[in-house]
């Protein structure tokens, strides 16, 4: 064989490798994750159990009282969970370990959240979630317990109800 007719070797290596290192990417990126088999400890100590959330789609959403982008995201939160939670949405918002539990009941009592409000007193469901430390940080889970979709930072609402509906059908 002659160094020319060698020539195509390394370049068709190298596609190789990288179509394998894109595929891997993909498949890395296109893998749902289930939602951690968590049970949270709601503001008046009732369990919310994985088991009572199954078959629901689930937003599941660590925030703060001193969170300034929390605060204001919450009534566009309340506003999502009034519009989906009659076709099947449930919403937990889990305070953060560090956030004060009296705090965490003020406000939830002086904005009226219609929706399961629960303290991370251990900081164990912030862990399980993948160590959340960002607030506000949502995730968005399936029917079927998998993890759809983490929003840190505020969601883009339209595009949130766009896939609330796509995951709410059936």
């Amino acid at each position: 064989m002659t160094s020319s007719s060698k020539a195509w070797v390394k370049p068709a290596i190298a596609a190789v490798l990288l179509a394998a290192a894109g595929l891997a990417a993909y498949s890395t990126l296109n893998t749902k994750h289930s939602a951690p088999a968590v049970t949270f400890v709601g503001i008046k100590g009732e369990k919310i159990t994985p088991e009572s959330l199954r078959g629901k789609v689930v937003m599941v959403n660590f925030w703060a009282t001193s969170c300034t982008t929390c605060v204001a995201e919450m009534p566009q939160m309340v506003e999502t969970y009034n519009k989906y939670k009659d076709k099947g949405l449930e919403f937990v918002a889990v305070a953060m370990k560090y956030d004060a539990p009296n705090y965490v009941v003020n406000f939830t009592e002086t904005r009226q959240l219609p929706f399961k409000v629960a303290l991370d007193v251990t900081g164990e469901a912030a862990k399980a979630y993948g160590d959340v430390a960002m607030t506000p940080t949502t995730f968005v889970i399936n029917k079927d317990g998998k993890i759809i979709k983490r929003y840190v930072g505020q969601p883009e609402f339209p595009a949130l109800h766009k896939l609330l509906e796509e995951h709410l059908k059936g």
